[in-house]
C-alpha cells in the first residue's frame, strides 16, 4: 500500500516505556500478524519514519503496534504522544516472517519482539491451533495479553534477559512436523535464540526471523 492517512483509535501504556497504538485500518489494507508498516510523523517540518511490526492477531477493522519508547528516540516519543483522532502515515505492510494458518507456532521473543509473538499466539488460537511464547525482557509488557494466553491453554516462559533459553524453549517445543517457529528481536537476542532452539533439538533453518536492528 502506499502511504496512506490513518486515524489513531487508541494509545495506552502496556508496560515500562512502551505503549500500544490502535489505528483504523484503511480500505485495501491487509496484513497478517508477523508483518511489519512504516509509521511517518511530520516533526518539526521533517518527516520521520520508523518500521513497527503488527501486535494485533488480525486487522479487519483496526491493527495494533507496539511501539517501545527512547526518549531519545527520533518518532516513538511522537508517537507515544498521539491521541484519539490523531492521523499518522502508514505505508505496508512489508516482511516474509509472519504467519500464514500453520496450526502449531512457537515465538521466541527479544525486547519488542514480544508484539508480534502475541500477535501470532494469539491468532493461532483464534485459528483452532496450538502456541507456545518464550519471551526474554526484564521489563515485560503486555503482561495481561500473555496471562490471557496461558489461561487459554497456550505454553508461555517469560525470563529475565540473562537467562538462557534452552531449558524453557524445549519445554515449548512440540517437535512436530506441523510447527512452525518464529524469532523476533535484535541480533543479539536472535543469536542467543537460534543456539538455544539448535540445542533444544530444533532446526533454526527453518525458523522465521525478524532482525529488528
Amino acid at each position: 500500500m502506499e502511504p496512506t492517512r490513518t486515524r489513531v483509535r487508541d494509545n495506552r501504556d502496556i508496560g515500562p516505556q512502551t505503549v500500544a497504538l490502535d489505528l483504523d485500518t484503511p480500505d485495501g489494507f491487509d496484513a497478517r500478524p508477523g508483518q511489519f508498516v512504516k509509521l511517518s510523523l511530520d516533526i518539526d517540518g521533517e518527516q520521520r519514519s520508523r518500521f513497527y511490526t503488527l501486535s494485533s492477531p488480525a486487522v479487519e477493522d483496526a491493527f495494533e503496534v507496539t511501539v517501545s519508547v527512547d526518549p531519545d528516540g527520533d518518532v516513538a516519543p511522537y508517537l507515544a504522544e498521539l491521541d484519539a483522532d490523531d492521523a499518522v502515515t502508514m505505508t505496508g505492510p512489508f516482511g516474509n516472517a509472519y504467519y500464514e494458518d500453520e496450526p502449531r507456532t512457537t515465538v521466541l521473543a527479544g525486547g519488542p519482539g514480544v508484539g508480534p509473538a502475541v500477535g501470532i499466539a494469539e491468532r493461532t488460537l483464534d485459528d483452532g491451533g496450538e502456541t507456545a511464547v518464550i519471551y526474554r525482557d526484564d521489563h515485560p509488557v503486555h503482561e495481561d495479553r500473555l496471562d490471557t494466553l496461558r489461561e487459554s491453554g497456550a505454553v508461555v516462559h517469560v525470563v529475565s534477559e540473562d537467562a538462557d533459553l534452552t531449558d524453557p524453549t524445549a519445554e515449548a517445543l512440540a517437535g512436530d512436523g506441523d510447527e512452525q517457529v518464529f524469532v523476533y528481536g535484535f541480533a543479539d537476542f536472535l543469536d542467543a535464540a537460534t543456539d538455544a532452539l539448535a540445542a533444544a533439538g530444533g532446526d533454526p533453518d527453518r525458523a522465521k526471523i525478524e532482525n529488528f536492528g
